[in-house]
């Protein structure tokens, strides 16, 4: 079983487009439905780890602007991915 906590980002939430909001739901929804690894194998969701101050964690595209950036953790058997941020990606 898979779970997404978006508790971190909820005011941010708030602030993004509905699109972006959307897309996080439909990402958040597959992990649940089909586990995170799963997931990652996506081509849609360009599930891709960061480098830098962002090292450790993974970033998945929220269109052409917005990303997540979530970490991934293990309790037990339990997959949590926890977003940490909604970000508009500098190009």
């Amino acid at each position: 079983m898979d779970v997404v906590d978006l508790t971190p980002v909820k005011k941010q939430l708030k602030k993004l487009p509905i699109e972006a909001i959307r897309r996080l739901q439909r990402w958040a929804k597959y992990v649940e439905l089909n586990g995170l690894m799963e997931t990652r194998k996506t081509p849609g969701f360009h599930d891709e780890p960061l480098k830098g101050k962002w090292k450790g964690f993974r970033s998945v595209r929220l269109g052409l602007k917005w990303r997540a950036i979530y970490k991934h953790k293990k309790d037990g058997t339990v997959n949590i991915a926890t977003v940490e941020e909604v970000t508009p990606h500098e190009y």
